[in-house]
């Protein structure tokens, strides 16, 4: 299966940068050379078949931190905001009770059986811990976990849009989805309407983890192209994965008009209750990452509206095709007035540099051009001299 493959490729390519698990079995180093061993982490499941039990608790656990933690630059954004104060709802599959760093932390849903929603929520808020350099964006936001799928973890538009209803009901400051629903235009656009006139920041996928097709149909099978509810949505902050190198997994289901891009790729996180790690790939973790950073924000600029989050974290985005989310640009960039209001009065960011052009052309016109000027001054010049050097004839003054 397509979506099994991409998910066992990315772990071994993510796995290299993970450092031994103290006191676990730890997997043969993938390369003989490396003279060290690594830990290889379970895949987190996309969806469960029929039959298949809920996820268990993994038993491996990750030591070193992960790539996506300097990525996002956590070490220096968490020194001016840790999303304390702030609440995170977590519309998805659950998190279960025990889920690692997340402690005292959650209330709500209890039960996860696909794992999806505790994987998240650590994402999203998990604490550091003594035995793993794992770390959520946001680690002391309180988590509020709200079921958007059934008891297998397959959502609907209508748990979604109930979830987010609720959610904003609660006094969710952020509202997190892992959905990427191809229908519930009408009801989910709705429940983000309702949540954001509440003070609500819904943030969701631009696209969904793996399509069916990708399990089940040959390899030549058109994919859809979306739009994906309730990313598409006015007013939601729609986000998309890159991965370690920088770009999307070849295969990677298409996304649908994104704002945003966030780690999403080869991202490691708690599991289902237990103290071990997953890792795993998507545009829902993608967006679990960017929902952290709102989180961020609130905290550090708690005046701010829905929309003048996103304006602040779009507008401090590192420029590319899809701007790439940076947690600590969006805290600490200020306004000449001291007036934080989303993106008015924002001290602009040192523009890009410009890529480089090919010169050759333009340094052949200029050399031409320079040469063509130097030949009329020479003509000029003699116009004078040898007119003059001829009556004298060519002899110098004072001389007979």
């Amino acid at each position: 299966m397509r979506s099994s493959m991409r998910g066992l490729l990315t772990a071994l390519a993510a796995v290299a940068a993970l450092a031994p698990t103290a006191g676990a079995a730890a997997a043969p180093s993938l390369s003989p050379a490396a003279g060290r061993d690594v830990t290889v982490l379970p895949p987190l499941p996309v969806r469960l078949g029929e039959g298949r039990p809920c996820t268990a608790p993994s038993e491996q656990t990750a030591a070193g931190g992960t790539w996506a933690v300097p990525a996002l630059g956590l070490s220096r954004a968490q020194r001016l905001a840790r999303g304390s104060g702030v609440t995170v709802a977590v519309v998805d599959s659950g998190v279960a009770p025990g889920t690692a760093g997340l402690s005292g932390r959650v209330t709500g849903s209890t039960t996860d059986c696909l794992g999806h929603g505790s994987f998240a929520a650590s994402l999203i808020a998990a604490e550091p811990r003594k035995d793993s350099g794992v770390i959520g964006v946001a680690p002391a936001a309180t988590v509020l976990s709200l079921p958007g799928t059934d008891a297998r973890g397959v959502p609907s538009a209508a748990l979604v849009a109930a979830g987010i209803r609720q959610a904003a009901d609660r006094g969710a400051d952020v509202i997190y989805t892992g959905a990427a629903l191809p229908t519930g235009r009408v009801e989910l656009t709705g429940a983000v309407s309702y949540a954001t006139g509440r003070g609500a920041l819904v943030v969701a996928p631009a696209a969904p983890d793996a399509l069916p097709e990708q399990e089940t149909g040959p390899a030549d099978t058109p994919q859809p192209s979306g739009p994906y509810w309730p990313a598409a949505a006015p007013q939601v902050l729609s986000v998309v994965d890159f991965g370690p190198s920088g770009t999307r997994p070849s295969g990677a289901p298409a996304a649908y008009r994104p704002d945003l891009a966030a780690p999403g790729d080869g991202v490691v996180g708690s599991g289902p209750g237990g103290d071990g790690h997953y890792i795993a790939s998507g545009s829902s973790f993608a967006a679990a990452n960017a929902a952290g950073a709102a989180a961020l924000v609130r905290e550090h600029h708690p005046d701010l509206s829905p929309a003048e989050v996103v304006g602040r974290l779009l507008h401090t985005a590192y420029p590319a095709d899809v701007p790439r989310l940076d947690p600590y640009a969006a805290l600490s960039l200020r306004g000449d007035t001291g007036a934080d209001r989303g993106t008015a009065g924002l001290t602009e960011l040192p523009a890009p540099a410009p890529e480089p052009s090919e010169t050759g052309p333009r340094d052949t016109a200029l050399l031409v051009a320079g040469a063509c000027l130097a030949l009329i001054v020479l003509l000029g010049a003699m116009a004078v001299v040898v007119p003059r050097g001829r009556a004298r004839r060519w002899t110098p003054p004072g001389v007979d």
